[in-house]
């Protein structure tokens, strides 16, 4: 079965730094684009950054660039996601997904396995 976990989330006061992971398993990690999703209540769902570990190919939302970095350990299939000066607006439910394919694509109908979520939340 495919399974991605996504851990590390956590209450951070504006400016912190925070890590997340996504643990992998059930499918050939590098035959994948990994991507890093977040949801606020009542709203949709929305990109933050992308990897494909085949290539180290990645994509970042605008609202990001500079801040967050996405990467990953094929040794280990996981992939984080390191962010820093974080903003209230970025409180969100954080997911993690998977992209039957090599390309990095940033829309989320694209993602065909979905992790549970973790709570990010950044204290003003």
């Amino acid at each position: 079965d495919v399974q991605l976990q996504a851990s590390g989330g956590g209450l951070v006061q504006a400016g912190g730094s925070l890590r997340l992971s996504c643990a992998t398993s059930g499918f050939t990690f590098d035959d994948y684009a990994i991507g890093w999703f977040r949801q606020v209540p009542g709203e949709g769902r929305e990109g933050v950054c992308n990897i494909s570990p085949r290539d180290g190919n990645t994509y970042y939302r605008d609202s990001v660039k500079g801040r967050f970095t996405i990467s990953s350990d094929n040794a280990k299939n996981t992939v984080y996601l390191q962010m820093h000066s974080l903003k209230p607006d970025d409180t969100a439910v954080y997911y993690c997904a998977a992209d039957r394919t090599t390309v990095v694509r940033t829309y989320t109908r694209a993602y065909d396995y979905w992790g549970q979520g973790t709570q990010v939340t950044v204290s003003s």
